[in-house]
């Protein structure tokens, strides 16, 4: 099993510690240099973002890919507010442009109030029965050698048919509520999980393998983090207390919580329920910014030496995760310190656990 690594492109060089934003400005020079440098620091894909009032996701990633030649672009998009065939034929379309550097990861969607923006007046659970039938479509685009017809709940199609097919175009989905679960096994090629203790990842990996298997599917898995590493293990871990303390100040000037929070989404429910022991866990597993800022989103990190942070993905690769996505509080310049001194440890390590494993099988 090899391990591929995702950074990000999120749209400007901003973090949660650089002020509360409303909307995510585009800021074309970092956009740029981002890919660029996370293009040379060894990263295998970048995450594009998607949001009720961000940039285009997909205009984005053909920008960037134009600017380079082997980075992978991980184009999170949202069912339902385009037509599946169109969007099929838009992703395969920059697929084959890019040379076949092209994934999508599926955001079911989050809050009612966000969807709303775009006009989306569906509840949680139609949106994941929609997201089914959605992906169902999306596939047969790619796939069909002949027109089809589709009669669903939300979707009827009518000769339906993709002249345009993909190189190869793997979906990733992340949810961790029943309904998630059940659309992850159909339909993932990747299932990403929010970065949690080894404990609950270990759970996850299991409970969508056995969804996967009645679909006679197997996929990989994605575990998203935000590294902090520093020269120190002292060091990072008091960047990673500074991190706490400026977005814990900056929520309370804003008026918002900084504790008790309630999220009404099942995979915030988990990263909170990680942090209830303190703001450390496993080891390197750091749940301040999740506690503070309600878990919204990417919100947990590993925090160490490179050497130990390294060691602490190597424990997490162990358990079935094959994509680490990462991003830092200082966008532009974190990945850059990724792609210099934590990707090529974890990459070493992993070939090492990977000829072990080999000499094992041959031995027995």
């Amino acid at each position: 099993m090899t391990v591929k690594f995702i950074g990000y492109i999120g749209f400007n060089n901003e973090s949660e510690i650089h002020g509360l934003r409303q909307v995510r400005p585009l800021d074309r020079d970092y956009v740029e240099r981002a890919a660029v440098a996370q293009e040379e620091g060894g990263f295998d894909r970048v995450l594009i973002p998607f949001g009720s009032n961000s940039p285009e996701s997909q205009i984005v990633a053909a920008h960037a890919a134009a600017l380079t030649t082997k980075l992978g672009f991980l184009i999170a998009h949202r069912p339902g507010f385009t037509q599946p065939t169109v969007a099929a034929r838009q992703l395969a379309t920059l697929d084959q442009l890019s040379g076949g550097r092209v994934a999508v990861h599926i955001i079911t969607g989050g809050a009612d109030s966000e969807m709303e923006k775009d006009g989306d007046r569906t509840n949680k659970a139609e949106r994941y029965r929609r997201t089914d039938e959605y992906l169902t479509i999306l596939r047969r685009e790619w796939t069909s050698e002949t027109p089809f017809d589709h009669d669903g709940d939300f979707y009827r199609i009518r000769g339906g048919y993709a002249a345009i097919k993909p190189q190869n175009l793997p979906v990733f989905f992340g949810g961790s509520s029943p309904e998630a679960i059940d659309v992850a096994g159909r339909h993932a090629d990747v299932y990403a999980l929010w970065g949690e203790t080894q404990a609950q990842v270990r759970e996850a990996v299991a409970g969508i393998r056995a969804s996967a298997a009645r679909y006679n599917r197997a996929p990989g898995f994605s575990l998203s983090l935000r590294p902090i590493v520093a020269d120190t293990e002292e060091a990072a871990w008091k960047r990673a207390d500074e991190i706490v303390e400026i977005v814990r100040a900056i929520r309370a000037d804003a008026g918002l919580e900084t504790k008790d929070h309630a999220p009404p989404h099942a995979g915030a429910q988990r990263l909170l329920k990680a942090a209830e022991a303190g703001y450390r866990a496993d080891t390197r597993l750091w749940t301040g910014l999740a506690a503070v800022g309600g878990a919204q989103g990417n919100s947990t990190g590993l925090v160490g030496t490179p050497e130990q942070v390294a060691d602490a993905f190597l424990d997490y690769y162990r358990l079935g995760i094959d994509h680490f996505l990462i991003r830092g509080f200082e966008p532009l310049e974190d990945s850059i310190v990724y792609g210099r001194e934590l990707l090529p440890l974890v990459r070493a390590r992993v070939a090492q656990e990977d000829a072990a494993r080999e000499r094992d099988r041959s031995a027995a």
